[in-house]
């Protein structure tokens, strides 16, 4: 199967999947421990001529249940998409999520939906998820399940890197303290901030160093500072210095994402860019003059030339796991 073949309800798909073997979660993020269940659900399937299917909810279930804890998603719906294709899973189910769904028990989850429309043949799961009303389909009520059903469960223990434990939390925690360095060996990649260029208060040009305001859906900033960047448009990459914050030298009202390529001449307005963050250089400052600023630009320019001219003489790419098309 070339593409992945996405269903945005149950009800899409009309007869039973072959061999299927299926995971569930909500994937945000789509870190190195979402990669290592669907490579094993990919396994699993291929050794018994079967197809790999990945359930997710949309919108994220904790968006629905307790709308107030502030919980900012790792990645859009887009990016999520594209990084689960990327794993070479076959068939992506995501299920509308809402207060009348989640009222559903997990056996009836298992004997509707995994069995009755997919009819799962193994289930593969990490080891603290559980979903149902109630949090209720655990690890036991599985197994016991599929032994009358008819399916097989897998419980894959905590995936790690020797320091942190592969989490959702733990990126989150990360990109909010911007260790967008540190966030690489969780997510296998470069946190990445996909955006359209808006018309922005243009003092960069001002200054001598035109950046583009990017306007992005992504929830989740790294935290306010300058950063060295990659910076894709289309296919190409370019080196660049972000700026994330309120200006405060300029006394902003609201949060922007600036970005300032180098060796660019042209008009972004209006296209997409998808901004890769390499290292933080420092934090938000204000500076008592524009003249200050611009020469702390030139030196934080002169720094993100360096920390991008070493990357690139590195094998970084060979590195990285498959970025989100933008």
């Amino acid at each position: 199967m070339l593409h992945m073949v996405i269903f945005t309800s149950i009800s899409e798909i009309t007869e039973k999947l072959r061999h299927p073997v299926v995971t569930i979660g909500n994937f945000d993020g789509v870190h190195l421990g979402h990669r290592e269940i669907f490579r094993r659900v990919r396994e699993l399937a291929q050794n018994r001529d079967g197809v790999s299917v990945v359930i997710t909810f949309e919108p994220h279930p904790l968006l629905v249940l307790s709308p107030g804890t502030g919980v900012k998603l790792i990645a859009s719906l887009r990016e999520k998409r594209s990084l689960i294709e990327a794993s070479g899973i076959d068939y992506l189910l995501e299920i509308p999520f809402d207060l009348e769904f989640s009222r559903l028990s997990a056996t009836q989850f298992v004997e509707r939906v995994l069995v009755g429309t997919l009819g799962v043949e193994c289930l593969v799961i990490g080891y603290d998820y559980a979903f149902g009303r109630g949090r209720e389909g655990n690890v036991d009520l599985l197994r016991q399940l599929g032994q009358g059903l008819s399916f097989s469960v897998e419980v894959l223990q905590p995936i790690s890197n020797g320091a942190t434990v592969y989490s959702s939390t733990a990126v989150r925690k990360m990109v909010n303290e911007g260790d967008v360095q540190g966030v690489v060996a969780v997510l296998g990649r470069h946190y990445c901030v996909t955006g359209t260029v808006v018309l922005g208060h243009q003092r960069g040009r001002g200054l001598g160093f035109p950046t583009a305001n990017i306007e992005t859906e992504n929830e989740l900033l790294p935290a306010a500072g300058v950063y060295a960047v990659k910076v894709r448009i289309g296919s190409v990459l370019y080196n660049g210095a972000c700026n994330i914050g309120m200006n405060p030298t300029f006394k902003n009202d609201r949060l922007s994402l600036e970005v300032f390529l180098f060796d660019f001449d042209g008009d972004l307005y209006g296209q997409e860019m998808s901004v890769l963050f390499i290292e933080r250089l420092r934090g938000e400052m204000r500076f008592p003059n524009p003249e200050a600023l611009k020469e702390a630009i030139a030196a934080d320019v002169a720094r993100c030339k360096e920390i991008l001219q070493a990357l690139d003489q590195s094998d970084w790419s060979a590195q990285q796991q498959p970025l989100p098309r933008s």
